[in-house]
């Protein structure tokens, strides 16, 4: 069985390689066991070996698409068939490639609206949270604005809860232990229901804790993903 520091290592080392653009280390890694669920994560890692053509990398795309259909969640069927474009097992989406961090977008696409929202630049991939935005258009502000009212550059988004509570009820029911179950439940009615619900993670399954960061992670970047392909872009490869 692996253990809890193992996969959370492997995790770390998957998530530096894909932000590095390190294809060869993320073939490397999926060569050396049966990897971890994270599905979207691990598609952009095999976009990047594809892209530098690592040896191992057209299989692995073909894994990895199978997998992302198979599992059907917001923005999987998207990178499937991106995998399956840059493999050349299927046509080219025809999207923009776009350099953008889909981590950094979905801090603007999803949480408090009170707080998140903002708009991405579709010529750099640049994203500007509603903070920034009002930073950068306050008088004698030391950041040079640009027009965010251009909308054939800049695509707004305003943020939204309410995905990332919809998480929270789905896993729920992959929980194992029915009395952590319960108080997870319990837990998210009410004000401060995602502290609350990561607070009871914390205090009781350092295991659960992490697989739940696993899972809401993959379903933020997938409807992340979902967004970007809906203003016409996708993600480049690195």
């Amino acid at each position: 069985m692996v253990t809890w520091e193992a996969r959370r290592d492997w995790l770390q080392r998957l998530r530096g390689a894909v932000y590095r653009g390190d294809g060869a280390a993320v073939v490397g890694l999926l060569a050396a066991g049966e990897p971890l669920p994270v599905w979207q994560l691990i598609g952009d890692g095999v976009a990047s070996a594809l892209a530098h053509r690592v040896e191992g990398a057209a299989g692995l795309a073909a894994d990895c698409a199978a997998a992302l259909r198979g599992r059907g969640w917001v923005g999987d069927v998207e990178l499937a068939e991106q995998l399956d474009g840059l493999a050349g097992t299927g046509p080219m989406q025809l999207l923009r490639p776009l350099a953008v961090d889909l981590d950094v977008l979905t801090e603007i696409l999803e949480g408090d609206p009170l707080t998140t929202g903002g708009a991405l630049d579709l010529r750099t991939g640049e994203v500007w949270p509603r903070s920034a935005i009002e930073y950068a258009e306050e008088d004698g502000s030391d950041v040079e604005a640009p027009d965010f009212e251009d909308t054939d550059r800049f695509r707004w988004a305003d943020g939204d809860s309410r995905d990332g509570y919809r998480d929270m009820v789905g896993f729920i029911d992959t929980v194992a232990d029915a009395r952590l179950g319960e108080r997870l439940h319990d837990a998210i009615h009410g004000r401060g229901a995602f502290r609350r619900f990561a607070d009871i993670l914390r205090r009781s399954s350092e295991v659960e804790l992490g697989r739940w960061f696993e899972w809401s992670n993959e379903r933020k970047r997938g409807r992340a993903r979902a967004w970007l392909v809906d203003v016409g872009c996708r993600v480049a490869s690195r």
